[in-house]
């Protein structure tokens, strides 16, 4: 079995993506939000099967691990209020994909994060997601401001309510941003890949998981820039006074395999370790074209971890192995339907 750990609905019908604009139009006027509209079964069963479903059909996947567009979750439009309805539209949106298709998709949450407010809109959109629409999991941004990094690092204890109601769960975070307002950053270029270098960096300078030995965090896309330099991060865990990264971050900490070219994959498995790495393809997302030296989609990333010469065990680790004991409510779910 394979599955995909990293999947947004990029494709979500467009007039969902129109409330969004409506609502944000009515917040800057001081009104009330519009109706959210009536989207079909059927409008979501096209923007589904004709994109995310054909490419999984296509490249041999099985399941993906699917949440709200990162790139709109816009935490830092409207207000805290703002953020709430529009992670609950967008959280029960991704419940109805799950619905229809429950064989391929299972629901990660989208967070009501607002700069400046407390967790407690989070930690109570997390409990409605996990225990009445059957998530396993969500995604967390250390960057709520879209780019201006006014929050407090991820080891903080503001962080803490969040992370009490993810082990009492039992359920993971991705570490993810949304979309960069500051334009120094291009969103998936450059703000993704320094968010996810940020958030390792973050773990190796606090003390986080002693704290929480039970909490477990996705950083995506490969990891950012950590494994290219895994030796200063290593030199910097020394200097620190604190213990070996195998044990100070990486038991709590997983890697995704959204790195769009094979030697950035084969690099990542061998200086990661592969029980620190899950399946992921961000598929359809950031990079949508076809690489001009290969022929093949960028975000084909199943066709990179079958070249990279991994054992048999290893890959059921990385396709598998690894999603089901990160995301252990999946498991169960797959358990209670004959898939050990």
């Amino acid at each position: 079995m394979i599955i995909d750990c990293h999947g947004h609905y990029t494709t979500a019908p467009g007039a969902h993506t129109e409330w969004r604009q409506g609502q944000l139009e009515a917040f800057r006027e001081g009104r009330q939000a519009p109706v959210y509209p009536a989207i079909s079964d059927d409008e979501i069963r096209e923007s589904i099967e004709q994109n995310q479903l054909r490419l999984l059909r296509e490249r041999g996947s099985d399941m993906t691990i699917f949440s709200p567009r990162a790139s709109a979750m816009g935490h830092h439009e409207g207000d805290e209020r703002v953020s709430v309805e529009w992670s609950r539209a967008c959280n029960d949106l991704i419940a109805r994909v799950a619905g229809l298709f429950p064989e391929t998709f299972v629901g990660v949450c989208q967070l009501p994060q607002s700069p400046g407010a407390d967790l407690k809109a989070s930690v109570a959109e997390l409990e409605r997601c996990v225990v009445e629409l059957g998530f396993v999991g969500c995604n967390l941004s250390p960057d709520p401001s879209g780019g201006k990094w006014t929050a407090p690092p991820l080891t903080d204890t503001y962080w803490y309510p969040i992370y009490e109601k993810m082990v009492e769960l039992d359920v993971p975070a991705m570490v993810h941003v949304s979309a960069s307002i500051n334009p120094v950053f291009h969103a998936t270029g450059a703000h993704y890949i320094n968010a996810d270098t940020t958030a390792f960096m973050q773990f190796i300078q606090g003390d986080l998981f002693a704290d929480f030995p039970e909490l477990r965090l996705v950083i995506p896309h490969g990891g950012g820039a950590v494994p290219y330099h895994w030796g200063r991060y290593r030199g910097l865990a020394d200097m620190l006074n604190k213990p070996p990264l195998s044990e100070h971050v990486m038991k709590n900490v997983f890697f995704d395999t959204c790195v769009y070219h094979q030697p950035g994959i084969d690099l990542l498995f061998r200086v990661i370790d592969p029980g620190n790495i899950v399946f992921g393809s961000e598929m359809v997302g950031a990079v949508r074209g076809k690489d001009p030296e290969t022929g093949h989609y960028f975000d084909d990333t199943r066709r990179y971890v079958d070249a990279a010469g991994l054992s048999a065990a290893d890959a059921a680790k990385v396709y598998s192995g690894n999603a089901r004991r990160v995301y252990p409510r999946l498991d169960q779910a797959l358990r209670a339907r004959g898939r050990k």
